[in-house]
């Protein structure tokens, strides 16, 4: 306790003796204000508007700065702003970024003055977008007080603050409530995400974005993310739960999550990250990037390698090595053009190598070793690479009218090889059954097998995805109302194309070798195909303390699955039969023959949202909205689309030191879909569920606790927590794996009933350190298979659930200079084991205790 006081008092001394006080981030949710100070005691606040001159509406992510001390905030989405601590003065006022016109005011304020503005801009540019500065249509949440629902945005400092060794999306999106999360690796490198109880297999049931572009590697074809956008070279993620289905598909019950790219800097920087850790870890994210008045360009990298933190029978390799590369290039008209166009390019390109495996451990295994794994994964592999192109061109014709449009196509190709069955078991069952199938686990483990007694499947498979959407938006002042109208239209086809097939190898003494390699095709042989046309309309409506938000989206979308047969490799296409969804297709298509199913589904989602603003700095807010998820090619007439309706009441506040949210929400499906990934023994066919009910209650708060009590620094706290219940409404026999045999009242498998996450820091003059806890408690990994209480309630069944935990981590950074920075990171604190999955076979461990050190450079 001396050495805490001792400490504090050292830390608000030297806050004391900085000119100005010390740099600190802002406190509020609002993820916009780049940097601010705490407030002393002495300091003046300034605080304004930034209006647009012909129609006095707000202009929202203006960038308004004081160039004399190296100040700035942007503007919400009500176009005010707040600059807190500043030394008496006179000063200048700007807004300077591309596409505003150059706009400066002088003021000046007296110590501990309160002073207010409003900015008045000529004709110029839009509603811009909060983190990239760019005039952008497709971010999710532009400012979360204006959502009438549940959104978080999570800007550089909170994708920077756990100090993470792998920069995982799983551990950053912790902190916010009501998202799913269901580890595999311990890398994050294919993360699993749900949004309120929506499943979080390979992120397949949430709309996937990277700057407002669908980035799954076919959103409708095959909407399993195995390639995810790089967290560790992101500035920003967006989470929008229950009020985006709108605006955002084709997956609409959940929400959506859209991943924000590295902007082009306002002016020349530069920036590195340099860290490492345990496991022959390195890492590496550097960045160039300038701006002038009509010319932008941002050049980017990010390198990662690790040996990984598992270890194979007999030796072998359980690490990764990532690469990748973007480019952005920006032409603009002049600022202050009566016509401004802005045209910018983005062409990225990643590529993975990672000796990962579907193969885990029995139970036995696991508690005895939970690092281990089996010699029989010594030959898997994930190989893939993604480019990703986009052109987005954004006008303004007039004052209140403005048009965004983006251009797309990513490609991607992956083949996971990998480890499929023993003797004619999969792999899933010889580890759900190991005393039955004794002989067949001591293969996994390195004893001599029969020939070709192990099945290694090359599951490759060749994505793309493109397509061209617009968003028209129109500013209109009326007599008692403001109205924000967006229409929206989107084209987009996408392409899964799988060619794979089946090698045999045999054990000898632990070592595995090739006994005969299967011809291309023979294990699948197919391309599933979807084109779709969106269309909405949305308009939000400001009248007093109330803001409405109502709006429709259409979709119209067909599917096409082409089977060429297992034993056609050069698809030759003789004797087409083509098929209508409620004709079902033959088990195994002859010879050459080519098998062509097709199906479609137009549906219209409705949705409303309302927020009324009880006090500047309470706020209420609810919505209904219609949920949806296509059935995907290949579906036969008796698989219906995914369709639910979902509400979410919600209380919001607000105020200079302390920020919170509470959400109420219900998702009532008529019909939920489960979506295998085509492995172990799955053909990827979606399967009915019938009728669900998830309901919940989603907390978080954030506070800095050194403002309240008046120490002089900042003690930054942050709270969320999820309560969720999800269970089946009927009872059904199914043949996919995570659902088994159902009974009413089951739960549905890997969604926690509760999970929290808390952070708390203490911010100096040149370090901060700080500790946080997330809290996961156990999933069940099947629903079916239920063991039952005399209450009637299920309860999960032994060896069928994943382990409850609670995992620490400490972080600490040091600043040599303004432009360069020291940090360590410590995760899993306690070294604590536990079972994160027991899919896709056998189950798998947390990441154990790691540490990390790096410096970042901003020179």
């Amino acid at each position: 306790m001396k050495l805490a006081v001792r400490i504090l008092s050292t830390c608000a001394l030297a806050v004391l003796m900085m000119p100005g006080g010390a740099r600190a981030q802002a406190t509020g949710l609002d993820p916009k204000a780049f940097e601010t100070r705490s407030q002393a005691d002495t300091g003046a606040v300034l605080s304004g508007r930034v209006v647009d001159v012909d129609s006095d509406l707000p202009v929202a992510g203006a960038p308004v700065s004081i160039p004399e001390l190296g100040r700035g905030a942007v503007s919400d989405g009500d176009g005010r702003f707040r600059l807190e601590d500043l030394p008496a003065g006179s000063y200048t006022l700007r807004v300077e970024a591309p596409g505003l016109p150059l706009h400066e005011e002088p003021f000046q304020v007296a110590a501990g003055e309160r002073l207010t503005l409003t900015l008045t801009l000529p004709q110029g540019p839009l509603e811009v977008a909060g983190v990239t500065l760019l005039v952008d249509r497709f971010r999710l949440v532009p400012d979360p007080a204006q959502v009438p629902g549940s959104a978080h945005v999570l800007d550089t400092q909170d994708l920077q603050s756990q100090n993470l060794l792998f920069d995982d999306a799983h551990r950053v999106l912790r902190q916010v409530p009501g998202v799913n999360i269901q580890e595999e690796e311990g890398f994050g490198l294919r993360p699993n995400i749900g949004l309120r109880g929506s499943g979080s297999s390979r992120s397949a049931k949430i709309t996937l974005m990277e700057d407002g572009v669908l980035v799954a590697p076919a959103p409708y074809a095959a909407p399993e993310a195995y390639y995810f956008p790089l967290t560790g070279r992101m500035d920003g993620i967006e989470i929008r739960k229950g009020s985006s289905q709108i605006k955002y598909g084709p997956q609409t019950t959940g929400g959506a999550l859209n991943l924000i790219s590295t902007r082009i800097p306002e002016r020349f920087t530069s920036r590195f990250d340099l860290g490492g850790g345990e496991y022959e870890t390195a890492r590496l994210r550097a960045e160039l990037g300038d701006s002038q008045r009509n010319f932008g360009w941002l050049a980017q990298t990010y390198q990662a390698r690790s040996d990984g933190f598992k270890r194979v029978d007999g030796g072998g390799d359980t690490g990764f090595r990532l690469s990748d590369y973007l480019i952005k290039l920006r032409v603009n008209s002049d600022p202050d053009a009566d016509l401004y166009n802005e045209l910018e390019l983005k062409l990225g390109r990643t590529s993975e190598i990672s000796d990962e495996t579907y193969l885990g451990l029995t139970e036995n295994d696991f508690r005895a070793d939970p690092f281990r794994r089996y010699a029989a994964s010594q030959e898997d592999v994930f190989d893939s690479d993604h480019e990703q192109y986009q052109l987005r061109h954004v006008v303004r014709p007039s004052a209140g009218v403005d048009v965004t449009t983006v251009a797309y196509r990513n490609d991607f190709h992956r083949n996971w090889y990998k480890l499929d069955s023993v003797a004619g078991a999969s792999i899933a069952a010889v580890l759900e059954h190991p005393d039955s199938l004794a002989a067949t686990l001591d293969v996994l483990r390195g004893a001599s097998s029969e020939a070709g007694a192990l099945k290694v499947r090359a599951n490759d498979r060749t994505y793309y995805g493109q397509g061209i959407q617009s968003v028209l938006g129109l500013a209109l002042g009326a007599k008692g109302a403001q109205h924000q109208v967006e229409f929206g239209a989107r084209y987009h086809a996408d392409e899964e194309d799988r060619l794979q097939q089946d090698d045999r190898y045999t054990m000898l003494d632990g070592e595995m070798a090739v006994a005969e390699r299967g011809a291309r095709g023979s294990e699948a042989n197919r391309i599933n195909h979807a084109e779709a046309w969106a269309f909405f309309v949305q308009d939000r409506i400001a009248i007093g303390r109330w803001t409405f938000t109502p709006g429709v989206r259409y979709e119209t979308i067909d599917f096409t699955r082409t089977d060429f047969g297992l034993d056609n490799p050069d698809r030759v296409r003789a004797r087409p039969e083509r098929l209508s969804s409620a004709t079902p297709a033959p088990p195994s298509p002859a010879a050459s023959t080519v098998t062509i199913r097709e199906n479609g589904v137009n549906v219209l989602i409705p949705g409303a949202g309302a927020s009324w603003a009880a006090t500047s700095e309470l706020s209420l807010f609810g919505g209904v909205h219609r949920g949806f998820a296509p059935p995907g090619p290949g579906a036969d007439a008796d698989t219906d689309p995914e369709e639910s309706v979902n509400y979410e009441l919600g209380w919001r506040f607000a105020a200079p030191a302390v920020s919170a949210e509470l959400v109420g929400f219900i998702n009532d499906y008529d019909n939920v879909l489960g979506r295998p990934t085509g492995v172990v023994g799955e053909n990827g066919d979606v399967f009915n569920g019938g009728q669900v009910k998830v309901h919940g209650l989603e907390l978080s708060a954030d506070s800095d606790l050194g403002a309240l009590a008046g120490v002089g620094l900042r003690l930054p706290l942050q709270l969320a927590y999820t309560y969720t219940r999800a269970e089946f409404g009927s009872s059904f026999v199914s043949d996919y794996e995570p659902w088994g045999s159902v009974l009413a009242g089951d739960e549905l498998p890997y969604i926690p009933e509760h999970q929290g996450f808390a952070s708390l820091g203490i911010d100096c003059a040149r370090w901060s350190a700080g500790v946080n806890a997330s809290f996961v408690g156990e999933m069940r990994t099947v629903a079916g298979g239920s063991e039952r209480r005399a209450n009637g309630r299920s309860r999960v069944a032994p060896f069928t659930s994943t382990d409850e935990a609670l995992v620490f981590g400490l972080t600490g950074q040091y600043a040599l200079a303004d432009w360069s920075h020291l940090y360590v990171g410590v995760q899993n604190l306690t070294d604590r084991e536990y079972v994160v999955a027991r899919r896709p076979a056998g189950a798998r461990p947390g990441l154990p205790r790691t540490l990390v050190a790096g410096i970042r450079l901003t020179p």
